[in-house]
């Protein structure tokens, strides 16, 4: 597999993604704004990276996941969850942030909005079927394995 990223800054002020220490899963992802976004509570806003990626292996897919700090001290998480950046895009990435918080989060230019992470994306043939096979938990849903 040839492990390398290739990224397109498409915007002058736009950085490239980094991992924030030697054991990190993720690369950071940053603003790449023209002027501050303050991003009110209930609000939600797409904000750019000005980057766009190609890994060159149509077996991974790039995924981008909110930053842990945002929503623990900020109530900021990503609008969609988790962004699917599929191996064939390449147009620019973005992060959508929604402001669940009680107070106004301001995002600057070069601030880290989000973290993208490359893993394997694996197709399968779909097969119709009657059954499936049992297991020890059965059909039994949410919270159906306890707490603890």
């Amino acid at each position: 597999m040839d492990k390398k990223l290739k990224v397109k800054l498409l915007r002058e002020n736009a950085k490239l993604p980094v991992r924030a220490s030697a054991g990190a899963a993720a690369y950071d992802l940053c603003a790449a704004i023209e002027q501050d976004i303050t991003i009110l509570p209930g609000q939600y806003v797409n904000i750019p990276t000005g980057i766009a990626i190609e890994f060159g292996d149509s077996s991974l897919v790039a995924l981008v996941f909110s930053r842990s700090g945002h929503g623990v001290k900020n109530g900021v998480s990503l609008t969609n969850s988790v962004g699917v950046v599929d191996s064939d895009y390449r147009g620019e990435i973005s992060a959508g942030l929604i402001n669940h918080g009680d107070q106004p989060f301001t995002v600057s230019c070069g601030d880290r909005i989000a973290q993208l992470m490359i893993t394997y994306s694996l197709p399968f043939d779909i097969e119709v079927c009657d059954a499936l096979s049992d297991t020890a938990r059965g059909t039994s849903g949410f919270g159906s394995t306890g707490t603890k």
